[in-house]
């Protein structure tokens, strides 16, 4: 299949491209003694050079080396996003390793020797010098991984990739050596459906603990924030802190459609006042009521703890908060580079945790009757409100970590088929990655309310949390299994070895929190099993749509036997067909041009991808092709994302897509001017050197598979006998001419309304998934012309229902309309 790749040029680079094709012909010229061509002459010249530019072009995607002090500037601004979660955990941790009280001062000292080594091998060990490096081009999070695992095997359940695709400078892969280990893996994976779906699965669910994350951090922080006002005032019912801390909710929810970049200024030195603080009071209480808990730091007291008896046991999903907030760190990884976070985690975070968890344990030790508030009760008077101030703006600003990574974990999995659309508003000019979703926004508000006035107490939201982390922590692991494996090429003991010190340390913290799912660790477990099912739910109607695009393309032949009028009087205009095909004629398309009595003059096929990379650069974004003879007037276009790109209000996306038509005519005209044959053939050029050019940001041809039959190309063939009202040109200045007339007569962009249902044959839960969830989810979701920012007036949907059995399909058509609503 033969791509050419456009890049929108500004007039300076137009013009160095035309000047390169005069000189081309001079050259050509000089050449005709010696029997080459310009084409040979052309190859000669550009393969060279573009081998070094594209070198370049991937190393600007590749993590960037920054000076010393905009590293260390970078680490601390590091600390406002991505650390406040984990910072405030030592607001919650002891009152609920102890919520029934302290039995003597080892226990303490189990407690906190189990909490010094967790820190060490989980958020240091496992995730700061070894999870990070396995990010998607700075892009971490459960769909990061999963998009690298989808470059380096074939595991994509829904096939839209094309090779051409792999020329981006952002796709990066390995190749294997076949008798390898990574090639015996890769074939495995492949090797079946099933595998593939449980590899989905598994990052689904790892997905909807990470959203359920997003609903109790906020709560849990808060909650526990507020709570210092109960040491003040021991009398004051509890539910006034609820309502307290439901009104900060709702204020800080509230305030999300400004965007992280407008507060952002405040976080950093907020977190860093914070950790400052507790590492301070905690040397103090150390040094001030006993420092015989130095001795946690010796692992013999691990072993003694566990050795007490079941309450040790049960007090593991509290030890376990300790760590809570490092699955974020890993999400949150968009904002900085991997380097910064780990000095500010080194340097920072993880001396001053350990000093104030030691510090707190000290202070419990010599009162064993204060373990609620212990954080609160250990500081001073003088500094007590000043200290209730600092905690409650960490704990904001930990819930703003956690939200703005829900809505990049939502956007990933929306660009990937597996959520409904929803809205994603651009929060920032300087930043990519800050978005905001207004539907999910509110969502997790309602969530948060209901969990903090559901349960009003720390203990049971402390279960649910903890059941959330472990197990977005287990998916990663397993996750890493195969990035090591097949994106590393690490040596299987290696693997090994970091699974079973993961495993070793998770799998007792998994099976805790399981004992106490009847106390609230049920509620992720719900939210969860809710967000997987809709994902999932979802997930397989986009597969289904997908199978019967695929499977009911229109032929090229009967197109080509309409002749260039298509059958119909070609009336002034550009029709944009918008369709999930990368390649041949929708289905749909059929039905329009048998129901209309005319059609416009051009048509462009536009396909919409989402590819498994952070980013498409957007000079590489567009691919572009013609379908059929010059006077059919028909092309292709292949807009490519990212699941990290947005569709911004600013960009004119069908500017975009006309200046690559004009644009990919400049190009073809030109390669047909300087062939050594005045006819044009991909496949001759294919063979006259497989050569793929590049001029500034241009790529021009690509191989063909020869294996692949297709009549979408840019060759010129002989006209049908039916002329109809077409057009043929003299010179690519005509076409333009006629293009932009074609624009300025208006253009319409039609969409299909696919609505898919089960057959009456089909099983109970298919019937179920298809004609009420999926049916409800495609209702209440967002049009595809709302995203595209497509005019009212200029929409025009046509409608089809087909019903799924499995693999077969069964068609019936919808009236069409022109209105922007849902068909009818």
């Amino acid at each position: 299949m033969n791509w050419t790749n456009i890049c929108i040029l500004d007039g300076s680079d137009s013009k160095k491209v035309l000047q390169y094709f005069k000189l081309m012909d001079t050259t050509s010229s000089t050449n005709e003694h010696t029997g080459r061509g310009a084409m040979w002459e052309l190859e000669k010249n550009l393969d060279q050079p573009m081998d070094a530019e594209a070198g370049r072009l991937r190393n600007m995607y590749r993590e960037k080396k920054y000076p010393t002090i905009l590293l260390l500037q970078l680490a601390f601004q590091s600390l406002g996003v991505v650390f406040g979660d984990l910072g405030t955990s030592p607001l919650y941790v002891f009152y609920n390793i102890f919520p029934h009280g302290i039995e003597d001062t080892e226990q303490v000292i189990g407690a906190l020797s189990l909490i010094i080594y967790s820190l060490t091998l989980i958020p240091l060990v496992k995730y700061v010098f070894i999870v990070l490096r396995a990010n998607d081009n700075g892009q971490g999070g459960t769909f990061a991984l999963y998009s690298l695992l989808c470059r380096h095997a074939k595991i994509n359940t829904i096939p839209n990739q094309h090779r051409t695709d792999e020329e981006l400078t952002t796709y990066s892969r390995h190749t294997y050596d076949e008798k390898s280990l990574a090639a015996k893996i890769k074939r495995w994976l492949e090797g079946h459906q099933f595998r593939k779906n449980v590899i989905l699965i598994l990052v689904l669910f790892g997905t909807c603990m990470a959203v359920g994350d997003g609903i109790l951090t906020p709560a849990i922080s808060v909650l526990s924030a507020t709570g210092g006002i109960k040491v003040e005032e021991p009398r004051m019912r509890n539910d006034v802190i609820v309502i307290v801390s439901v009104v900060i909710l709702i204020g800080l929810f509230s305030m999300q459609h400004y965007g992280t970049d407008k507060v952002s200024w405040l976080f950093a030195p907020v977190v860093f006042v914070w950790f400052i603080l507790i590492g301070i009071l905690g040397a103090i209480n150390i040094y001030k009521y006993d420092r015989s808990v130095l001795k946690a730091f010796n692992p013999v007291y691990v072993y003694r703890y566990f050795k007490r008896g079941k309450s040790s046991w049960a007090s593991l999903g509290g030890i376990m908060l300790s760590i809570t907030g490092t699955e974020a760190l890993f999400a949150d990884l968009s904002y900085f580079p991997v380097q910064a976070i780990q000095i500010a985690f080194t340097m920072v975070v993880f001396p001053c945790l350990l000093l104030q968890y030691t510090g707190q344990a000290a202070y419990i030790a010599q009162y064993n009757d204060r373990v609620s508030h212990a954080f609160y009760l250990s500081l001073p008077k003088s500094v007590l409100w000043p200290a209730f101030v600092i905690a409650t703006a960490a704990a904001i600003v930990a819930s703003q970590a956690t939200i703005s990574a829900t809505y990049s974990i939502i956007k990933q999995a929306l660009a990937l088929g597996c959520f409904p659309r929803v809205k994603i508003i651009h929060t920032s000019k300087k930043y990519v990655g800050q978005i905001y979703s207004p539907d999910i926004n509110w969502i997790l508000l309602v969530f948060c309310i209901a969990v903090t006035a559901g349960f009003k107490n720390q203990s049971q939201i402390a279960n649910a949390y903890g059941t959330a982390v472990i197990m977005v922590m287990l998916v990663t692991t397993f996750l890493m299994i195969p990035i090591m494996l097949l994106v590393w090429r690490s040596h299987w003991i290696l693997v090994t070895l970091f699974t079973v010190l993961s495993l070793v340390v998770e799998i007792p913290y998994f099976t805790a929190v399981v004992r106490k799912i009847d106390q609230g660790g049920w509620v992720p477990l719900v939210f969860a099993a809710a967000f997987l099912i809709i994902m999932y739910v979802w997930h397989y109607g986009t597969l289904k749509r997908y199978e019967f695009e695929m499977h009911s393309k229109v032929s090229m032949a009967w197109i080509l036997g309409l002749g260039p009028s298509l059958g119909l009087v070609r009336v002034p205009g550009v029709g944009l067909v918008y369709t999930e095909l990368a390649s041949g004629v929708p289905h749909i398309f059929s039905h329009f041009i048998t129901n209309l009595p005319a059609i416009h003059s051009t048509l462009v096929f536009v396909c919409v991808k989402y590819l498994p990379v952070y980013t498409v650069p957007p000079d590489e974004r567009f691919l572009v092709r013609r379908i059929g003879p010059k006077n059919f007037h028909m092309f292709r276009c292949v807009a490519r994302y990212g699941y990290k790109d947005i569709h911004k209000k600013d960009d004119d996306f069908e500017q975009m897509l006309f200046n690559s038509l004009l644009l990919f005519v400049r190009l073809e005209s030109m390669m047909e001017e300087y062939t050594d044959s005045e006819e044009y053939s991909t496949r001759e050029l294919n063979q006259a050197g497989n050569a793929n050019p590049r001029i500034n940001g241009i790529s021009i041809g690509s191989n063909m598979d020869l294996s692949y039959t297709s009549h979408d190309s840019i060759i010129q063939v002989q006209s049908p006998n039916h002329t109809g009202n077409s057009q043929t040109f003299q010179t690519v200045g005509d076409e333009i001419a006629f293009l932009n007339a074609c624009r300025d007569a208006g253009v319409v962009h039609i969409l299909g309304n696919t609505i898919i249902r089960a057959r009456r044959d089909s099983g109970l839960i298919k019937k179920i998934a298809i004609n009420y969830m999926y049916a409800f989810l495609r209702k209440i979701c967002r049009e595809n012309s709302a995203i595209f920012n497509v005019p009212h007036e200029s929409l025009l949907n046509v409608g089809q229902v087909f019903y799924v059995l499995n693999s077969k399909v069964r068609t019936r058509w919808m009236r069409y309309s022109h209105s922007a609503g849902v068909c009818s």
